[in-house]
C-alpha cells in the first residue's frame, strides 16, 4: 500500500504528532489537554511509533484505534527488515537503533509484539488527506520530486529516509512542492518544528527529552 486517501469530512478535528518512539504518555497526555474525542476526531502519525522510548508496545497498540492513522516510518522499515529473514546485520542494525527492546520480550508479549509489527508492514508510505479543498500529504521523512501527484511514482525509500530536502532547508536552499498545498513530516530530530515553503517538519524529539509535537489540521 502506497497511497492512501483520506476525506476530512470524516471527522470534526484531524491532528498530526512528530515521531512518537514509545512516548504513549506523552501522547496521551497532549490528547487529554486538546480534548481530544475519539468517537469524532483523527489522529494521524508521521511514523516511527517504535523504539528508544519507554513503550514502544503502547504505541504499536494505537494501530488497533479507529481514530488513528500512520504512515510507515524507517524503524518500522528496520523492524521489517529483522523480523522478515535472519540476516543478522539487520537484527543488529535495529537493535543499535533502539530495537532492543522487543529482544527483550518474552512469551506471549513477544508473540504480540511480532504480530503488531508485522501489521506496520499495510501501513502506507503517503497519506493524502483533503481539508477544506486543501490537500494535505503526509509522509515520513520527505516527498522525493518538485510536484506532487496522487498515485504517482517515487523511491520508497527516499520517503521514510531521506533528509536531502531538511538538510538543505536549514541551509536556506528550498522551494514549494507542488500539486499539493501541504506535506507533514517526520523523521529529523529538531529543536522546533521548521516550517518553510509549505513543508512542516515536526519531529521534535521528545524521545530525545524535548516536547512532542501536535499540530491541529482541522
Amino acid at each position: 500500500m502506497f497511497y492512501q486517501y483520506l476525506d476530512g469530512e470524516n471527522w470534526r478535528h484531524i491532528y498530526i504528532v512528530g515521531d512518537l518512539h514509545g512516548c504513549r504518555r506523552m501522547l496521551d497526555e497532549q490528547l487529554i489537554s486538546q480534548r481530544f474525542d475519539p468517537q469524532q476526531d483523527l489522529l494521524i502519525s508521521v511514523g516511527d511509533l517504535i523504539d528508544r522510548g519507554p513503550d514502544s508496545r503502547g504505541c504499536l497498540a494505537l494501530l488497533d484505534q479507529p481514530w488513528f492513522r500512520c504512515v510507515r516510518g524507517n524503524h518500522e522499515e528496520m523492524a521489517l527488515a529483522a523480523l522478515k529473514g535472519a540476516d543478522r546485520a539487520e537484527h543488529q542494525l535495529w537493535q543499535l537503533n533502539g530495537g532492543d527492546w522487543f529482544y527483550q520480550l518474552r512469551g506471549s508479549q513477544c508473540i504480540e509484539a511480532r504480530h503488531a509489527l508485522m501489521r506496520c508492514r499495510e501501513l502506507p508510505l503517503v497519506l493524502h488527506l483533503v481539508s477544506d479543498g486543501k490537500i494535505m500529504v503526509i509522509a515520513h521523512a520527505d516527498y522525493p520530486a518538485s510536484h506532487y501527484a496522487w498515485g504517482q511514482e517515487v523511491n520508497p525509500r527516499d520517503l521514510v529516509w531521506s533528509r536531502e530536502r531538511i538538510n538543505q532547508l536549514q541551509r536556506g536552499i528550498g522551494e514549494v512542492i507542488s500539486g499539493a498545498d501541504d506535506f507533514w513530516f517526520g523523521h529529523t530530530p529538531l529543536e522546533r518544528p521548521v516550517h518553510a515553503f509549505n513543508q512542516h517538519y515536526i519531529d521534535t524529539g521528545a524521545v530525545f527529552g524535548n516536547t512532542l509535537t501536535l499540530v491541529q489540521v482541522q
